[in-house]
């Protein structure tokens, strides 16, 4: 009478379950690992190349900084960038994580309110909230055309350029709302000011 070698079944079967998942990682690993992300990566840089690329802005070969990422304005000539509570460092991005009762927050914003007020000669009431608060990213590159526009009389005067040609230069750099409904009319600030350096005073 034959007998069933349970023990030699159960070898076989386990052998053909390891190979089955050993088969399904590396076609998983194939698809999803590689070809997929080459393929993703490749159709970026044929849609979207400056995207893609961090959307840099290079002058004489030098690259400048990015379109997506703030920089810090301290000097009067340049429009000011929205504060950042992590120092603009893209590697860092984050918001301040202060309650709005904090009294630390608190603090911080009527410097800044304060700072606003001797810089650009206005009424507390005429500064936009962008101007003294930090985006939740700390290196939103934008801000408000209010905000630009609080700076414009300072700019014009530092720089001894007429009031109206640098307004003009802040209308022609101001961002839509998308799709002529999302969000606010906006301008970015790096791009504002590597455009003022270009006026030759």
């Amino acid at each position: 009478m034959n007998t069933i070698n349970t023990e030699h079944l159960g070898q076989a079967s386990y052998l053909s379950l390891l190979r089955s998942s050993i088969g399904l990682t590396i076609v998983g690993l194939g698809l999803c690992g590689f070809l997929y992300s080459a393929t993703m990566t490749g159709l970026g840089q044929v849609l979207f190349s400056d995207q893609a690329n961090g959307s840099l802005i290079e002058l004489d070969g030098k690259v400048l900084g990015s379109r997506l990422v703030a920089q810090p304005f301290t000097d009067a000539k340049y429009f000011q960038s929205r504060p950042s509570a992590v120092n603009y460092d893209p590697m860092a991005m984050a918001g301040s994580n202060l309650a709005r009762t904090n009294p630390e927050l608190t603090k911080i914003i009527e410097q800044r309110i304060a700072d606003i007020q001797v810089k650009d000669q206005v009424d507390r009431g005429q500064i936009p909230s962008d101007l003294v608060t930090a985006s939740g990213s700390g290196i939103d590159p934008e801000i408000s055309l209010k905000s630009a526009m609080i700076q414009v009389k300072r700019v014009a005067e530092v720089r001894h350029l007429a009031e109206q040609q640098v307004l003009e230069l802040v209308q022609q750099y101001t961002l839509k709302p998308t799709f002529g409904m999302l969000g606010k009319e906006r301008i970015n600030v790096l791009e504002l000011n590597l455009a003022l350096d270009l006026i030759k005073e």
